[in-house]
């Protein structure tokens, strides 16, 4: 009896050490706690985001439609995620197609935003900062691609769908505790030490990046050519996989040959066509921050506890969605999430006129609440359009055709950036000179109705989900996980 108690006792002892080590219900082994790092990094890197909008207002001077076309060329390697995905595939780096470009990029981000902190002695000029900016986000957006590949990797290993659930649990949630302490920090340390201190504590964080390579489980391969490369391509409609030797050019070929022949049918083109313009609508945002420190006097220090409000509002409308709205059709959903939108965005133009001190609300109460709101609704607005991207994804191209859409639609952003910058330097709206800010907030606001136009490219695909709503197997539920995690 001594002896079985004391295996209860050394169950109850692994019981406790699985508690202690599983974080998201994901059990926290050297490599899910690199999957985890990177994510945190993703959230916290945004401490920099404020400092950019001050570095090139208040240090190289630009108006707000340059500072508006020098955040937009920032996001372009976000634009072209694929062609990460596709080298790191295709091109080993030391052996490696995983954890050395991670270590790179890891690397990468830290001289740049090194750089960045030297301040306006090297940075002179909005192309060497926009350069830089570029160089800061290749390394996120790469190394997003290279652990969304060990997460898939994971995912598809287990055969339990909680498994897979829980992931992607670890992944935001990892996401958002970064977001959110970098957020409550971002506007205090402008404002005390500015900028360039801000810079110098970011390139702190890709360097976890870096770090988290050496706990990724990769197994050290010689590649002497590249003609000894191995490329695996879906045929027969995935039904079976030949392997077959050849260069990255052929395989590079196969992919856009095999890509091409689902992007061309109008039931994938359409709802991407959707997805895109869905995003592209022009944005007031530059104009919006002159306006908030220049005419209303927003102290950086607000201005971070704003950004802090966004990201708790950004999880209140993630378990908004997850509760009430996942089950709604996307049409039906796009609709409203627009007429709203719309609706909703419209409050901005009470604090442009002023007419919020009339009513008897702060300046302040006023943009803290709106932006909380408008959060929230941008929440509950995106996550469809993943729904939507996941679901017209065919098999055999999931991994690569998300990754596309997800490049148009971030591809949308820029565009409604550029566009926000045209309307901004039509308009004459600069930094000093609000005159027109109304009219500009006002047309991008009922912009947002436009993308409704082209909804219509939409009907197969909710035609599909009440097939699927018909259907008594489970497999589309798993193939759908699969397609979220890609």
């Amino acid at each position: 009896s001594s002896s079985s108690r004391d295996d209860d006792d050394s169950d109850d002892d692994d019981d406790k050490e699985v508690t202690v080590k599983t974080l998201f219900g994901v059990p926290m082994t050297p490599e899910t706690s690199a999957i985890a790092l990177v994510y945190f990094v993703q959230g916290v890197i945004g401490l920099a985001s404020l400092a950019k909008s001050f570095f090139l207002k208040d240090e190289l001077h630009l108006s707000p439609a340059e500072a508006a076309v020098v955040m937009s060329i920032s996001s372009l390697p976000w634009l072209v995620k694929p062609l990460w995905g596709f080298i790191s595939d295709t091109v080993p780096l030391f052996g490696y197609k995983r954890k050395s470009y991670l270590c790179l990029m890891g690397v990468v981000g830290c001289v740049a935003w090194s750089t960045l902190s030297q301040g306006v002695s090297v940075v002179d000029n909005r192309w060497t900062a926009s350069f830089l900016f570029a160089v800061g986000s290749l390394s996120i957006a790469f190394s997003d691609v290279l652990i969304d590949s060990i997460v898939v990797e994971r995912a598809r290993e287990s055969e339990d769908n909680s498994t897979t659930g829980s992931l992607q649990s670890l992944c935001w949630g990892m996401v958002a505790f970064g977001g959110i302490a970098s957020s409550y920090f971002s506007g205090e340390l402008v404002e005390e030490k500015g900028s360039a201190f801000v810079f110098a504590c970011t390139a702190v964080f890709p360097l976890l990046i870096a770090g988290a390579a050496f706990l990724v489980k990769e197994e050290r391969k010689d590649f002497s050519t590249s003609s000894e490369m191995v490329a695996n391509v879906v045929v027969s409609g995935g039904e079976r996989e030949e392997e077959k030797n050849g260069s990255v050019v052929e395989a590079g070929k196969e992919t856009l040959s095999t890509l091409w022949s689902v992007v061309k049918q109008k039931q994938i083109w359409g709802p991407a066509l959707f997805m895109y313009l869905w995003q592209a609508t022009p944005s007031p945002g530059s104009a919006m921050f002159y306006f908030s420190t220049n005419e209303l006097h927003f102290s950086p220090e607000f201005l971070g506890r704003v950004s802090f409000a966004r990201s708790l509002a950004a999880l209140g409308g993630v378990g908004l969605y997850n509760a009430y709205f996942k089950y709604v059709p996307l049409k039906r959903m796009f609709t409203y999430s627009a007429i709203l939108a719309t609706a909703l965005g419209s409050t901005q133009l009470l604090l442009v006129s002023g007419y919020n001190r009339e009513l008897g609300i702060s300046d302040e109460l006023f943009a803290l609440t709106d932006s909380a709101v408008l959060t929230v609704l941008g929440e509950i607005s995106f996550l469809p359009v993943l729904v939507l991207a996941a679901k017209i994804c065919p098999k055999g191209v999931e991994a690569t055709l998300f990754a596309s859409l997800m490049s148009l639609f971030n591809f949308g952003g820029v565009t409604s950036q550029f566009l926000g910058a045209g309307l901004t330097e039509k308009l004459g709206v600069t930094a000093d000179n609000f005159d027109n800010l109304f009219e500009l907030v006002a047309i991008c606001n009922f912009t947002t109705l436009l993308p409704l136009a082209a909804i219509g490219f939409l009907n197969e695909v909710e035609q599909e989900e009440e097939e699927e709503e018909g259907d008594d197997g489970g497999g589309d539920g798993e193939e759908g996980q699969k397609m979220i995690q890609a």
